[in-house]
């Protein structure tokens, strides 16, 4: 059924309607809300799936093993591209235009986890370097939320590529933390990318 209510919301957009959801699952309405107290214990399942298929996209761009601007512009154009490939869906999850409140804990937690986990691989990078590990977290937490913040932003207007994105928001974090990485100087902005021309434009 959580399936079925997925395949209803990339078909027929965040605000379908229970029966609508009912119908693509080939069930009744009385039959759905046996499994599911209300739409919103319902949106919550639905949530917990929609979350756990972005974090397992992300997933191997965070194990990867690569230069630090390159590990960081894997990461956010794998968060970039699950957006933007599943956008119906990411707006059921983030901005529930019936039933707000419900999801917005399982969203939370899922920035949390994943903050947690960049906290990690940013603490390992600067003990390695013997830089003081106690800023990781919240720098972490800071990333996550701006990267956040712009994709969903980019998703409502797609005022340029993905790719130009990417790299917009790797040169902005890397610019910091290749300071305190004490690396080499950073990715140049999307801007300077000729090939680019979605970017230029917004120049």
């Amino acid at each position: 059924m959580v399936r079925a209510a997925i395949d209803a919301v990339r078909a027929h957009g965040p605000a379908v309607s229970v029966a609508r959801i009912a119908a693509v699952a080939g069930i009744t309405k009385p039959v759905l809300y046996r499994h599911f107290t209300d739409r919103a214990d319902l949106q919550r399942a639905v949530a917990q799936a929609a979350v756990a298929l972005l974090m397992a996209r992300m997933a191997p761009a965070l194990r990867a093993d690569r230069e630090p601007v390159d590990h960081i512009r894997g990461v956010v154009d794998a968060f970039l591209a699950g957006i933007e490939d599943d956008p119906q869906l990411w707006r059921f999850v983030v901005h529930h235009p019936i039933e707000r409140a419900p999801g917005s804990a399982i969203v939370d937690d899922a920035r949390e986890d994943f903050a947690r986990m960049l906290a990690t691989l940013l603490g390992e990078r600067l003990r390695a370097i013997g830089v003081d590990p106690g800023g990781a977290e919240v720098w972490a937490h800071g990333l996550v939320g701006m990267v956040h913040n712009a994709g969903d932003r980019w998703l409502g207007g797609h005022t340029m590529s993905r790719a130009a994105l990417a790299d917009h928001l790797t040169a902005l974090i890397w610019g910091g933390l290749s300071a305190i990485l004490g690396a080499a100087p950073g990715v140049a902005p999307a801007a300077s990318r000729p090939a680019d021309g979605d970017l230029h434009r917004q120049h």
